[in-house]
């Protein structure tokens, strides 16, 4: 870490932090809206118990630990695309499209997906 940029690519991220990690709050209120359920360098989805509505705009925050107390906040202009049931009852999920995503965002998506693919073994000798 050098003073207080965080690169995403130099820590792998806890799984125990991974529930706190995935949440996702309005960014004007602060108040959490639901998870993220997937990610991509220009849209995420969002797994919430409220239907979101097609066509709006919505601000979002997304709060990544840190360590040692702190977070990395950052803030999200989506509008939704669709929204449906999720397989799990009282829960949706919905598509966004994001604006003008900061460069901490496409950290955080390279991040995800080096955490969650296989990396192959070293050959043994």
């Amino acid at each position: 870490m050098h003073g207080d940029t965080f690169m995403f690519t130099d820590r792998r991220i806890e799984r125990h932090q991974l529930p706190y990690f995935l949440r996702v709050f309005n960014s004007v209120t602060d108040k959490p809206v639901g998870f993220l359920g997937n990610v991509s360098e220009d849209g995420l989805m969002l797994i919430s118990q409220l239907p979101m509505m097609i066509g709006a705009e919505f601000n979002l925050r997304l709060k990544i630990p840190l360590g040692e107390g702190r977070q990395q906040v950052i803030d999200l202009t989506a509008c939704c695309l669709w929204c449906h049931e999720d397989a799990t009852p009282q829960h949706y999920d919905a598509g966004f499209s994001l604006y003008r995503t900061p460069p901490e965002y496409g950290q955080l998506v390279e991040a995800l997906k080096q955490y969650f693919s296989f990396q192959p073994l070293p050959a043994s000798a």
